[in-house]
């Protein structure tokens, strides 16, 4: 279990968009600058830098340290996709502890647009460039609608139960400035959307774009108690279960009770969730598998709750990626940016009143027939 003393002291956004206005590394410095004021820090106090993003190289992260004018002890590359921003935090976390950093910038973000999504799925790693992508495969629509339809057959849950993830979340974008899709979304509206592949529609898949996240880690006492964000417990496990084709669990399942035990809380403790949410199914899993309900019974919990910012189970209150937009390797960051902003208090119109606790979720990094990166952190604000 991690140190309760080192946690999460800033945070960084940029402006999300559909095309990029300046280059990856400009993006990536200017979350990071906005953590740095947020914290009210100076780059000089930055002395570890880990970094998520597709489209960095052939630079990395010590190559970015040239690019920011930092001289760092402690520097770090992910390898999970949208499970590495969580796993960026948890190494952070580590480093100090271990006396090889005394502070953590993490960022994370692409230019992420339509084209570059394509040209990436294309290149992602080689069990997908040499084993799919000669047969047709066309990106992780495909794949993540035979999840879904899996999860449907076998359990019965219906597209009208995970549409509600996609209009809650929607309802909490509305009042979110940087979300891309902010008009109002009815029920019939998901349902009746374009057909993507059956049985995903438009509502259900993400919309590519430009963005990066950052958030600051160090020792809690650095910044006033408002500031403070404690990362009470997080673990990461990856390739679970091994080989097989559409899962309908992640490595979650495997951690859960670790996780809750570190933390000194249970799943009705947490006041929200900030889920990977490439895709509502993966909402759901990720919500059955950290025990908030049984394994097939998803589908009525989410037909009994609200999952805006202000119903009975707030889910991805910022409207997530499916209402705000992927940047690449930063949707695995967006959620716990948004945890952090409200852990302290600064959500705005979408504030959850009297929030001290949550849990983020992170998933990514697709292989032939599956998702391979599961992590997740709990946090609790210190004021």
């Amino acid at each position: 279990m991690a140190s309760r003393e080192i946690g999460i002291v800033g945070l960084g956004q940029t402006k999300y968009s559909k095309k990029p206005d300046g280059t990856l590394i400009g993006y990536l410095a200017e979350a990071g600058r906005r953590a740095l004021e947020s914290a009210g820090m100076q780059k000089k106090d930055i002395d570890g830098l880990a970094i998520s993003s597709f489209q960095l190289p052939p630079d990395n992260a010590v190559t970015l340290c040239d690019q920011f004018g930092l001289s760092v002890s402690w520097a770090w590359y992910f390898t999970a996709g949208g499970a590495g921003s969580l796993s960026s935090v948890l190494a952070a976390i580590q480093a100090i502890e271990a006396g090889q950093a005394n502070a953590v910038l993490c960022i994370a973000g692409d230019l992420y647009d339509v084209n570059a999504h394509y040209k990436l799925m294309g290149n992602f790693n080689h069990a997908l460039s040499n084993y799919a992508v000669p047969h047709g495969f066309g990106g992780p629509n495909g794949l993540f609608a035979i999840v879904t339809r899996k999860h449907m057959e076998r359990y019965g849950t219906t597209r009208e139960q995970l549409g509600r993830v996609c209009v809650g979340q929607r309802a909490s974008a509305m009042l979110n400035e940087n979300a891309l899709l902010r008009t109002p979304m009815t029920m019939d509206d998901y349902l009746n959307a374009r057909m993507i592949a059956d049985p995903l529609r438009l509502y259900d898949c993400v919309l590519p774009c430009i963005g990066a996240e950052a958030v600051l880690v160090t020792a809690l006492d650095r910044v006033p108690k408002e500031k403070r964000v404690r990362v009470l417990s997080g673990y990461e496990r990856h390739n679970h279960p091994p080989g097989e084709i559409a899962p309908l669990e992640g490595g979650w399942a495997l951690f859960r009770d670790r996780l809750y035990a570190d933390a000194g809380y249970g799943p009705r403790d947490m006041q929200f969730v900030q889920s990977y949410d490439d895709y509502p199914i993966m909402v759901a899993i990720q919500l059955e598998d950290l025990g908030f309900c049984a394994k097939g019974e998803v589908g009525p919990f989410l037909a009994r709750h609200e999952m805006a910012w202000n119903g009975s189970f707030p889910v991805n209150t910022g409207g997530g990626q499916l209402s705000c937009g992927q940047t690449g390797a930063g949707g695995g960051m967006i959620g716990l940016w948004e945890a952090v902003c409200q852990l302290r208090g600064e959500a705005g119109a979408r504030q959850i009143p009297g929030v001290s606790r949550g849990l983020v979720a992170g998933y990514g990094m697709v292989g032939y027939g599956h998702g391979l990166g599961a992590s997740a952190v709990i946090l609790e604000n210190v004021a």
